[in-house]
């Protein structure tokens, strides 16, 4: 069991290292500057999305079409890319509660779709079925995930006092547009 959980966790660690999901928590972080509900909303996600990944991932990875797939990914992208610029700032007025809510629920909602059918889930599958535990796989998949991820929140921390909003936006914005124009593509071409 041990060994399932140090080769998830180590295989998720590699595998997310410049990967779509840090952009994604790097701008949250700078978005909604609240670190630890960053973290737990991205911690919820990836506990469902490997719960998933090891119990029902071989159903999912062999009947969920990836043209379809690809055309999710790539709406899900730009649609991010065009909220990251034009989104309104959290209002001022809004109780802390409800901003932390709001943030838990967008990082969740957002780490889900990113990483439905990601190769991180496609990696529990595996280790899953080579190593028979849901639940070293799941758990060192999860943390795997919440450190390649985690680097990702303290830095947008660290960077969003020193850089301009502006230029934060533009710079999320313009990788997320460019993620979901490559994900367009592969949805082009495919049968």
């Amino acid at each position: 069991m041990l060994e399932a959980l140090l080769a998830s966790f180590a295989l998720v660690v590699m595998s997310e290292m410049g990967d779509k999901t840090q952009l994604l928590a790097f701008s949250l972080a700078t978005r909604f500057r609240k670190p630890g509900t960053v973290l737990a909303g991205i911690a919820a996600a990836t506990v469902l999305l490997n719960l998933l990944a090891s119990t029902l991932g071989v159903w999912i990875g062999a009947h969920l079409d990836r043209k379809l797939r690809s055309l999710g990914v790539a709406v899900v992208f730009v649609g991010f890319g065009f909220w990251t610029l034009f989104g309104g700032d959290e209002d001022e007025a809004t109780s802390e509660a409800a901003s932390a809510r709001g943030a838990f629920v967008t990082t969740a909602t957002l780490f889900f779709l990113a990483e439905l059918g990601d190769k991180t889930q496609l990696a529990a599958i595996g280790l899953a079925a080579k190593y028979g535990s849901i639940v070293a796989v799941t758990a060192g998949a999860t943390l795997g995930m919440l450190v390649a991820d985690g680097l990702a929140v303290f830095l947008g921390q660290r960077l969003a006092d020193k850089l301009p909003q502006r230029l934060v936006k533009r710079g999320a914005a313009a990788l997320f547009f460019l993620f979901g124009v490559l994900a367009g593509l592969d949805y082009l071409r495919q049968p």
